[in-house]
């Protein structure tokens, strides 16, 4: 619940019963609930609206996708975690196949490039 645990929300409403009173209260939590279902309303309306007014090549837009976190995840790493899954898919790009290495034997040191770390 908003990333408050049970202790703050315990908090919260101990406050809330001293700022408002025993009387009050329930009459304050029912004009917040409504004010929240009202806001939902209008957001899922706006959201509606627009994608009704977008036109039919903005179909499967939503408006979290705008979120930069949301827009790099779809639209870079999506591509990134299909190729990492896909084991059939190997090459690491249109034209460059995978270089074929040499197996080093038992004790043999791999190379070592100095200016690389």
């Amino acid at each position: 619940m908003f990333g408050l645990g049970w202790a703050e929300a315990l908090a919260l409403v101990v406050i809330a019963l001293l700022v408002f009173g025993p009387d009050k209260l329930p009459q304050a939590a029912q004009q917040a609930g409504r004010t929240l279902r009202q806001l939902r309303q209008m957001a899922n309306n706006a959201k509606s609206d627009l994608q009704a007014n977008m036109g039919p090549e903005f179909a499967n837009f939503d408006p979290a996708d705008l979120n930069p976190k949301n827009f790099v995840r779809k639209h870079l790493l999506d591509d990134l975690e299909k190729d990492w899954n896909d084991p059939a898919h190997t090459d690491h790009g249109p034209d460059s196949p995978t270089p074929e290495l040499p197996e080093l034997g038992v004790g043999e040191i791999p190379p070592y490039d100095n200016e690389a770390t």
